[in-house]
């Protein structure tokens, strides 16, 4: 059945502000649904109250509404929009369809003739509900785990009676596993159900036996109108059952799963999508599995909506779930589409994956002091990363080198843990970082039985990771003269990073770097991600590097074959932002996509290099090429030399790119825009103050300390309460104000413990000022200021936690100006080509410097949103030197002011301390619209402005 004729405008839900379970894989989900039904010709309403995703771009959407997430603003957008004739819920997670749910239970679809369109509510509403899930599965013949729901406290106390401990408590009707816990012990039950009984919006939980040490896999459906259906891709967690998916190390395709059981598994999750409703769309199925010979398979549950796992799939695989997905839900059969990467093969297959990727989240536990850093089945990650290589040990490798942790991989980098206890600790209860932990206890010698024993990881995982440890034993028995080729190519092969060898072979990395590409000629080969293992010819240029054994033809002469063919255009290469985390999130992502989009404007050919699987950037019709990499220096310079671009963006990735900016800077290649020299003369302190000195700027009196001592001295000279910070850090880490000399020395000794070497600037903190923040365009000539906001919160929280409103809504005329100018003067005195945002604390009518960033800022998309601007779009022609600030015509459109409102996701950490300070915190952010300062919503946060503040 083709299109259906009757829809001609959909209403799509989006998430709304990011939150730790529910991340930038639905604004990944919802872009491309948007994109998917424009090209059908149908008119697109989108309503999401993120300002920092590309989804919300109003290029992406016929009408986008940046509204709150409820049922009064579903109303207004369906009277403003009669012609809406169908909703799409499921391309916004857990948040549009409990919003969809809500909507359906007031009568509002009904009232407005909406039809709601790729999910069925029923088939939500007995996912959802776990003892009709439960039912339908016995029903069906699906195996379940002994379980049972209990809506009041005697409920569940009889049941825990019943079944015998250990026991796992879920929440029903929430999201990331809020609420859910694993009981061991009685003494720890009746807490945890009362709070799983209060996080659910229903007071309903289930509670079922533990199946501790199954195994835990997942499979992505696509299924249509017509019945068909396709598995997409199927991911095993290394990680047993116990630890919530989003928090698990994952693997795809499956690794240790026999045929025949894998065989049954795919029946089972056919069977079960068909039972659970008629719906055409992405569906997301979990079993666990005994790790015995039987391999008994037990259902865990079904999603029927696109998931955080079918981003990673879509990753993963080539195949875009999403947007296909949206075509489902318009009537279109899979066997009338075409796959989106070949162009000349039915949608109605199953990828075939000739590499491997593995999955690892990104955990931000040090900004939450006090935290339970335990994994469980509540998720607590707040990114990800995937590594894709030829084999799980290349994969794995890759994926370690892409947190940006400070880690070079797995194991010799002289960072592991060496203490028996610690180690034993660490892998029985599951920590962040298990996954290095492992090598740490193979290097120590502790047998893989043991660790087994311990952790439940299949012994198949735990063997590669023991080959992996007498690779490296082996090359420490060599110097950089003797390795021989052979090895070097092993270590390649098995995802060793070039600083990885170095370590083992006591050497510099540029010494590994320059025998291995020069004397030994192994070079990185770069593999297409094309759905179909090379079977048909793919038109997406989306790639992953490998390392391969030379093939001899008949002539005699040798190659290594490369999926990768150089252009002779001229390239531009945006270096993407890495894993999401706290003080980096995907307002950063949204600037590299604008960056790719202008650049190609300019007619380069545009390269796009990020690890994050849950982003836009990463999309493989983004750019014109996609190198899926680790963003670490190694990649990143293999692939220049293989490209050989005019230059590289680094202003637009956040503090991930800008770090490398020192290493290209050193190998001579071209960083377009604002320049290393500049760059770095911002983020040094003592150089940036001396140019704040020449051009007659004030700033809060400061000095550098590099050990305790220095530290106090200095503290005499400045005054408490200082403001003490580590250098070159993102989202303030590190940051505190101190008040007396004991909380001092116990913080700069705490901090240098941590980052070693570190360079601590200790600021005169000004108590009681207010704090603004610019953000600019500068051409090197020329500067237009995009926008100026003011705090709501006093100076002391960070700006990423703060309200901030734009425009200011309490700076006289004297302070706008003063904010003018020195904005003005600074961006010229760096010599600044692009963005640049610089931090005001203001007293007593004197503008004082916090800081200045010669980048993209995470306010540019809630400014370029607010106003209606492309500012990213302009920036870019200005670092590509296409255009100067008098060629734009701005433009800028805004009734009343613009609200940034910081959104946390402390209920994730119940006993952390939820105070604010110079260390950012929130996960993500939502825009508010008001009139006046009259606004309600205003008064409230007004009058709440100093109630978290701490030291």
């Amino acid at each position: 059945m083709p299109k259906r004729e009757d829809i001609k405008s959909i209403l799509i839900i989006g998430s709304g502000p990011i939150i730790i379970g529910q991340a930038c894989e639905f604004d990944y989900a919802g872009s491309q649904a948007l994109r998917s039904l424009r090209e059908d010709g149908i008119e697109t309403v989108l309503i999401n109250s993120n300002p920092a995703t590309i989804m919300t771009d109003p290029t992406m959407a016929d009408h986008v509404y940046l509204k709150p997430l409820t049922t009064k603003s579903l109303i207004e957008i369906l009277k403003a929009h009669p012609e809406i004739d169908a909703v799409l819920p499921t391309m916004g997670g857990q948040t549009a369809l409990n919003l969809c749910i809500e909507a359906d239970e007031k009568g509002i679809w009904e009232d407005f003739g909406v039809e709601i369109i790729g999910v069925d509510i029923d088939a939500i509403n007995i996912t959802e509900d776990r003892e009709k899930f439960r039912e339908l599965m016995l029903k069906i013949g699906v195996g379940m785990a002994p379980q049972a729901t209990a809506t009041s406290f005697l409920q569940g106390k009889e049941i825990a009676q019943k079944f015998g401990f250990p026991l796992v408590i879920r929440a029903s009707y929430t999201l990331g596993g809020a609420g859910a816990s694993i009981v061991y012990k009685p003494e720890e039950f009746d807490e945890m159900l009362s709070r799983g009984l209060e996080i659910s919006p229903i007071h309903e939980v289930m509670i079922d036996k533990a199946l501790i040490g199954w195994k835990e896999y997942e499979l992505e459906l696509l299924r249509d109108h017509n019945n068909n259906v396709v598995i997409i891709c199927t991911i095993e967690n290394m990680d047993p059952m116990g630890i919530h998916t989003g928090d698990s190390i994952t693997v795809a395709p499956a690794m240790t799963l026999s045929d025949k059981t894998y065989q049954k598994m795919r029946d089972m999750a056919i069977h079960m999508m068909r039972s659970i409703g008629d719906f055409a769309g992405g569906c997301n199925v979990q079993f666990a599995v005994s790790p015995d010979e039987n391999e008994d398979i037990i259902a865990i549950e079904i999603n029927p909506r696109v998931s955080r796992s079918s981003a990673l799939a879509s990753k993963a695989t080539g195949y875009p779930i999403a947007k296909i997905a949206s075509k489902l839900a318009i009537g279109y059969h899979l066997n009338e589409l075409e796959n989106q990467i070949t162009k000349s093969t039915s949608a109605l297959f199953e990828p075939t994956l000739d590499y491997v990727i593995v999955k690892i989240p990104r955990w931000n536990f040090d900004k939450f002091e006090g935290s339970d850093r335990s994994l469980g089945l509540q998720m607590k990650s707040v990114g990800e990363v995937m590594g894709i290589g030829r084999s799980f040990q290349e994969a794995l490798h890759k994926a370690t080198q892409s947190l940006e942790i400070k880690r070079n991989g797995l194991g010799a980098d002289g960072k592991g843990y060496k203490d028996y206890d610690q180690i034993i600790g660490k892998l029985t209860v599951p920590s962040w970082d298990r996954v290095f932990v492992i090598y740490d206890a193979i290097q120590l010698g502790i047998p893989l039985s043991r660790i087994h024993e311990i952790t439940k990881i299949d012994m198949w995982f735990l063997k590669q990771y023991e080959e992996l440890h007498q690779l490296e034993m082996e090359i420490s028995t060599y110097t950089i003269a003797s390795i021989t080729r052979d090895l070097m190519l092993e270590a390649k092969q098995k995802g060793f990073a070039d600083r990885q060898i170095a370590h083992m072979l006591d050497c510099y990395e540029s010494e590994v770097h320059k025998k291995r590409t020069e004397e030994m000629e192994i070079n990185r080969v770069y593999k297409l991600v094309d759905t179909c293992a090379a079977e048909f010819k793919a038109m997406t240029p989306y790639y992953y590097s490998t390392f391969e054994a030379e093939i001899e033809r008949p002539d005699g002469t040798r190659y290594v074959e490369n999926d990768s063919i150089v252009s002779d255009r001229k390239k531009i290469v945006v270096l993407g932002s890495g894993p999401n985390r706290i003080g980096q999130g995907i307002e950063f992502d949204y600037c590299c996509v604008h960056g790719v989009l202008a650049a190609a404007e300019c007619g380069y050919e545009t390269i796009m290099i990020n690890c994050n699987p849950e982003t836009v950037s990463t999309d493989f019709d983004t750019a014109d090429k996609l190198y899926f990499e680790p963003v670490f220096w190694e990649h990143i310079y293999d692939i220049i030399l293989h490209e050989k671009p005019e230059g590289v963006i680094v202003q637009l990735g956040g503090q991930t790119a800008l770090k490398l900016a020192e290493k290209l800077d050193k190998y001579g290649i071209k960083i377009i825009g604002t320049s290393f020299k500049s760059l770095d003369l911002a983020e040094d302190r003592g150089s940036f103050s001396e140019l704040l000195r020449e051009n007659d700027i004030p700033f809060p009196e400061f000095g550098v300390a590099e050990t305790a001592d220095e530290a106090l001295e200095l503290a005499d000279k400045l005054n408490f309460p200082l403001l003490v910070r580590p250098s070159y850090v993102l989202g303030g880490q590190g940051m505190k104000i101190v008040i007396n000399k004991e909380e001092l020395e116990e913080h700069v000794v705490d901090l240098l413990r941590k980052i070693p070497n570190n360079k601590l600037l200790l600021d005169h903190y000004l108590d009681g000022a207010i704090e603004a923040e610019a953000d600019a365009i500068c051409d090197g000539e020329d500067i237009y200021i995009i926008g100026i906001m003011e705090h709501i919160e006093p100076c002391g929280i960070h700006s990423g936690d703060s309200n901030a409103t734009l425009p200011p809504f309490n700076l006289g005329e004297f302070v706008l100006q003063q904010i003018k100018d020195h904005t003005r003067k600074i961006a010229l005195a760096l010599n600044t080509v692009g963005l640049i945002n610089i931090q005001f604390a203001v007293k007593d009518d004197i503008v004082y410097i916090i800081e200045a960033n010669p980048r993209a800022s995470r306010t540019v998309p809630f400014i370029a949103k607010a106003y209606g601007e492309p500012y990213v779009n302009y920036a870019t022609k200005v670092m590509l030197g296409e255009k100067k600030i008098k060629d734009f015509e701005f433009k800028p459109h805004l009734d009343g002011f613009a609200i940034k409102q910081p959104v946390f996701s402390f209920n994730k950490f119940p006993n952390v301390n939820k105070n604010l300070g110079p260390e950012m915190k929130s996960t993500g952010e939502s825009i508010l619209f008001i009139d006046n300062l009259k606004d309600d919503q205003f008064y409230d946060l007004y009058t709440r402005r100093k109630m978290y503040l701490s030291k």
